[in-house]
Parts: structure tokens; sequence; C-alpha cells
């Protein structure tokens, strides 16, 4: 069995994981009457039988690593912060969300670049080294665009995402930029083994 076969395996037992946590969750607070908590169990589940749909429907298989911190993310935001309420517990868990959505970014940079090299290959290219810088500079652009997305909705729908405060919005454009270096970090390294 080589190493990507295990950490993938890793993986489906962490998306199964989460299923059966959110099944228990949703009999829980459907015995306690709370539709809200309900739907957000669905929710969850939703989202990963969309990711595994669009996986399927792409014909794609996501690198391990790629799939791992999408997991840990959904199972973070969607499932701790939301349907257990622990964003007053956790102190600065925005912050380690965005942080790991850089990471995610990253990852999903480095997937994008390799898959456009694979459909047109040119010999000589550095692919990885071209490759991690793509994953690095796409990862921090796009928590540029999610800010703007918040300052969007913020506005048009009159909600608090950002806390109506400028240092929210640059701590979390930090957060991601961090998360992408990390991740082009790992990349880097990962690919100076092979």
């Amino acid at each position: 069995m080589t190493q990507t076969t295990t950490k993938q395996r890793w993986n489906d037992g962490i998306e199964l994981l989460l299923y059966i946590i959110c099944v228990i969750s949703f009999i829980v607070f459907a015995v306690k009457g709370n539709v809200g908590k309900c739907f957000q169990a669905v929710l969850i589940v939703v989202t990963l039988l969309l990711l595994r749909g669009l996986i399927i429907w792409t014909k794609s298989e996501l690198p391990a690593a790629l799939r791992f911190s999408i997991l840990l993310f959904i199972a973070l935001t969607m499932m701790v912060a939301n349907m257990f309420s622990m964003y007053g517990f956790i102190p600065y868990l925005d912050k380690i969300e965005h942080l790991l959505s850089g990471v995610i970014l990253a990852f999903v940079g480095m997937y994008l670049y390799s898959r456009l090299i694979k459909s047109h290959e040119s010999p000589g290219m550095p692919a990885h080294k071209l490759g991690i810088w793509f994953s690095l500079w796409f990862a921090i652009a796009m928590a540029g665009v999610w800010e703007i997305y918040e300052f969007t909705v913020d506005h048009l729908f009159g909600l608090n995402s950002q806390n109506g405060s400028l240092t929210d919005t640059m701590l979390d454009m930090i957060c991601g930029t961090i998360g992408a270096i990390i991740a082009a970090l790992y990349l880097r390294f990962t690919f100076r083994k092979k």
C-alpha cells in the first residue's frame, strides 16, 4: 500500500467520522427541538456530499493534504464554530479559520497549476517552482477576494461579518497570507524530497 493510499484512507475515516457526528448531532438537536442546529447538521452533510460529488464529476483525485485541509476546515468552521457554537469559547477561532483557509487556497492553487501543466506540458519548464509561487499568490489573492465578499455582503445586507473594523479585515488577510506561506513551504519541502 502506498503512502498516498494510506493518507487517503485516513481522509476517508475523517469524512466518515464527520458524517457520524452530524447524524448523532441531528438526532440530539431534533430531540431538543433545535431546528436551526438540525439544519446545520444537514448542511454539513450536504457540503461533504457536494465535495465528494464534485470530485467524482470532475474525475479528479485531490491530493491527500488538500482533502485533509478541506475536511479540517469543514469540521472547524461548520461543526465546531457554528453547530457547536464555539466562537465565544475558543479565542481567535476566526483567525485560525483564516489561517487554515490560506493553507487550503495554496493547495488549491498548486492543484489547479498542476492540472494546467499536465494539459500544456512544455519541456524545460521548472513546473514545481513556478507552481509553488502560483499557489502562494493564488491563495493571497483569494484571501483578498474573500474580504471583498464579506465587505460587500455586510454593506448590502446590513451584516457584521467584518466586525465593522478594518483591523479585523487586515488580520484576516494576514492570517490567510501566513497560512499560504506555511503551505508553500510545505510544498517546497515536499518537492525537494522527490
